[in-house]
């Protein structure tokens, strides 16, 4: 049985957006200035962010220097970019909550907590990575 086409299910893609309808390598590179844009705006308008790149900053090259295998190292690094991927994540979650309604409301709460678990939780990952790693390679 042949899939339903995007129009045969009522939606069309192209009028979704203005920018649904790039392809091939333009697409590729609006995609690109979207991210690097996002990037700029989250360094300058999130703390957080700003930290943990900072952070990211001290603890990666720290992690190319130690005496430990290439998998625990990749692990170590893997597990610091993890912890941006999820405060920028959650940092869209907070602004586009913000961007709907900026009364209290226990939804948004709700939403703004759970982002906000979701970095404890990746730097929690960190931790332990970085514990697991270090006390192996210590052994």
């Amino acid at each position: 049985m042949q899939e339903p086409t995007p129009h045969e299910l009522g939606l069309d893609p192209v009028h979704e957006s203005p920018f649904k309808g790039r392809t091939g390598l333009r697409r590729v590179w609006n995609a690109f200035n979207y991210s690097l844009a996002g990037l700029k705006a989250a360094y300058l308008c999130e703390d957080a962010f700003r930290q943990e790149v900072w952070l990211a900053l001290l603890l990666i090259p720290t992690a190319c220097l130690l005496p430990v295998p290439w998998l625990g190292r990749g692990l170590m690094i893997a597990s610091v970019l993890l912890v941006l991927v999820v405060e920028l994540l959650n940092s869209a979650i907070e602004a586009v909550v913000d961007r709907v309604g900026l009364e209290n409301h226990r939804l948004a709460k709700r939403a703004k907590d759970i982002g906000s678990a979701a970095v404890l939780v990746s730097l929690l990952m960190v931790a332990v990575t970085w514990g697991s790693v270090l006390l192996e390679a210590l052994a």
